[in-house]
């Protein structure tokens, strides 16, 4: 496993602002967010722990992730104490030539078929980091779900 360039670089501690859409057409919920990234595992995966809030709660989540060269992939776990509560989400994806690292996993909705969910991390400058989370119904459409978009501490 390996970590991307732009990603590996992007080791620090942010600040920034949390969209979160319940629904495409709902107006997004706003919160404040902070975000901790660090190099795991002799530097081959990178961790992201991130805070916000929900209606007065506060909320965690922790995705670790890298990329296997050698299979053309990259592999992420996510963990959130809103999103998906006490399970741990695997998600995959291709290496992207784009700098954006994909990952897309899946939970069960009872009474209907498991739904999508896919991560996407990027750092769009050296000062930037950006998460997206994207709902994938079963048909296929995608809704985005969460854009937390940070900037570096000083």
């Amino acid at each position: 496993m390996s970590v991307p360039g732009s990603l590996s670089r992007s080791v620090a501690e942010w600040t920034g602002h949390n969209k979160l859409w319940f629904k495409p057409s709902d107006p997004a919920f706003a919160c404040a967010t902070t975000a901790r990234t660090t190099l795991e595992a002799g530097g081959n995966f990178l961790a992201m722990r991130y805070e916000w809030s929900h209606a007065g709660s506060a909320h965690h989540g922790m995705i670790l992730l890298g990329e296997d060269v050698a299979a053309a992939r990259c592999d992420a776990a996510w963990v959130d104490s809103f999103h998906n509560g006490q399970r741990l989400m695997l998600c995959t994806g291709p290496i992207s030539t784009d700098g954006v690292l994909r990952a897309t996993g899946a939970y069960p909705a009872p009474p209907g078929p498991d739904w999508g969910w896919r991560l996407e991390l990027s750092a769009p400058a050296p000062e930037q980091l950006l998460l997206r989370m994207f709902n994938i119904m079963p048909d296929g459409t995608e809704a985005l779900a969460v854009e937390a978009s940070y900037s570096r501490r000083r």
